[in-house]
């Protein structure tokens, strides 16, 4: 019944099959009435236009998915392109450009229908050719695309020639469909090359460029061609607005209708002004401090571990994030992941172990610089300061650099020896740990190579069993956790807000902030 609620709200079902379900689910006639009333008076309407205030926008931003990283670019890649599948709202997988899936029975190859509906922004319908030139732009020797460690097991992608396409695979992979979500994975324009247009901007998604500076913001308005169901408001305009002070402002006093990545500890007065609605969601986004394990003094494990033993994750997250989080322990799988292992002993705060640690290599009185930036997460730098004090109790000092807001993903991130980052949720720990801990991976933060973690790797992807696939994970996690380069304090939730007015279904993806950055298509105006 709540699922027939929230398609009431949604628009996507009639009265009529309405009432059927519901008299099928043994609801009477008169309550199933009333339901169908008080849900359907909150059925989305066309109309206004979405003011948003987004976090972590940058000038050296753009329009290659390959080469996404920044909250902006995640959030325009939803807004203006689509992919083969979409995490909906309810975090189960559901159709986009792809109508339909199906796989071999052993998961070798993927037979993805793609949606006869689906439309460029210039008018040009989708074709097979349009999203083989989109896949293959992040495979080959010369990809430069962060989701290229992705699709390493893609051995060629066939154009069946009914508007389908078949994904031939080295090895089992179970997981193909999720992929298919990763925010770099855009449907785009093929050119007569055969290769993929991304520099025009032009994408199949929701909503069209209307106006765009990178750093600043785009106002986007709607595609009347998409494929998709919702797109309610006329125009989305997307102000970047780094400083978490400002975005709240600006929401209090109506100069926006919703900001994402909202200051935790301002939540409970916000909860009491009436025009404010918090979303407060649970998710699989994880902060992360890798240490580049070839550079020194990071190459040294016991160094390693010192730095994991020195932080005390609890006190961060009541401290930082006021219990919006979930503690970490070092090994990058989330409780709302599947396949987590569960029996993995948490990592307690221990300096007097760390101290011994140092000792052993050689590095007592260690100093470290710990660079961080007001973008990365709510309260980033008061985490690194805060950590910065446990650590003092091992005889370390973490010098804690506050960067730039703009351009931290290129000049920071992956560059320097150790910093602080924000992970996206993902929908499996497959999809995590190719991106970011397999050793050919692009964004390999962490520089660690661990041959054991990646033969795991590719058996945990062919592995059928879900119970085999567990003790997979478990291995990998240990592997991580203790030899890995990576301190990982907590996995935060995705706290954002709107004004009273700006409406929803009740279900938000946890995905990514702003109900998996799909706002644009799913949200709509009260009245």
């Amino acid at each position: 019944m709540d699922r027939l609620a929230d398609a009431a709200r949604a628009g996507t079902i009639s009265r009529r099959s309405f009432m059927h379900y519901a008299a099928a689910a043994g609801v009477t006639a008169s309550a199933a009435t009333g339901l169908w009333g008080t849900s359907a008076k909150a059925a989305p309407k066309r109309g206004g236009t979405l003011r948003v205030a987004q976090h972590d926008g940058n000038t050296s931003d753009q329009h290659d998915p390959g080469k996404y990283q920044s909250n902006f670019e995640i959030g325009y890649g939803h807004t203006v392109r689509a992919y083969l599948t979409m995490i909906n709202a309810d975090g189960t997988l559901g159709p986009d450009v792809a109508k339909e899936w199906s796989a071999t029975p052993d998961a070798k190859e993927w037979t993805f229908v793609l949606d006869e509906r689906a439309t460029f922004h210039n008018g040009n319908k989708v074709t097979a050719a349009d999203v083989l030139a989109s896949i293959n732009h992040h495979r080959g020797d010369d990809a430069t695309s962060a989701a290229k460690s992705l699709l390493g097991d893609v051995v060629e992608i066939v154009d069946n020639g009914d508007h389908s396409i078949t994904f031939k695979l080295a090895g089992p992979n179970a997981d193909l469909p999720w992929l298919m979500t990763d925010y770099h994975l855009t449907v785009l324009p093929a050119k007569a090359d055969g290769t993929a247009d991304w520099q025009s901007g032009i994408g199949c998604g929701p909503y069209k460029v209307a106006e765009l500076e990178f750093g600043v913001g785009g106002r986007f308005v709607r595609h009347e061609d998409w494929h998709g169901e919702g797109a309610w408001f006329d125009e989305v305009e997307v102000l970047v607005i780094n400083d978490p002070n400002a975005r709240q402002t600006a929401l209090v006093t109506g100069d926006v209708d919703t900001a994402s990545l909202l200051e935790n500890k301002t939540l409970m007065l916000l909860a009491r002004d009436p025009n404010i609605e918090v979303d407060n969601i649970s998710s699989a986004q994880a902060i992360t401090m890798p240490m580049h394990c070839d550079v020194a003094p990071f190459d040294n494990p016991d160094v390693r571990m010192a730095l994991k033993l020195s932080i005390n994750r609890q006190e961060l997250v009541d401290k930082i994030t006021f219990g919006a989080a979930t503690i970490g322990n070092d090994f990058h799988h989330s409780p709302a992941m599947p396949y987590f292992p569960e029996a993995i002993p948490q990592r307690e705060y221990d300096p007097e172990k760390a101290k011994s640690l140092l000792k052993k290599a050689g590095a007592e009185g260690l100093t470290v610089n710990l660079s961080t930036a007001d973008s990365i997460t709510t309260g980033a730098v008061d985490a690194a300061i805060l950590y910065s004090e446990h650590a003092k109790a091992a005889g370390i000092n973490i010098k804690v650099v506050r960067e730039p807001n703009d351009g931290y993903w290129s000049d920071v991130w992956l560059v320097k020896p150790w910093c602080m980052v924000t992970w996206g949720a993902r929908p499996t720990p497959d999809v995590m740990y190719s991106l970011a801990y397999k050793s050919d991976a692009a964004w390999n933060e962490s520089h660690w190579q661990n041959e054991r973690f990646n033969e795991l790797l590719l058996q945990g992807k062919a592995e059928l069993d879900n119970a085999k696939r567990m003790e997979i994970y478990h291995e990998m996690g240990m592997l991580a956790r203790d030899d890995g380069g990576t301190v990982i304090p907590y996995f935060p939730n995705f706290v954002y807000a709107r004004r009273s007015n700006v409406k929803h279904t009740g279900s938000l993806s946890p995905a990514w902030q702003m109900d998996g950055y799909r706002y644009a298509s799913r949200w709509w105006f009260e009245g």
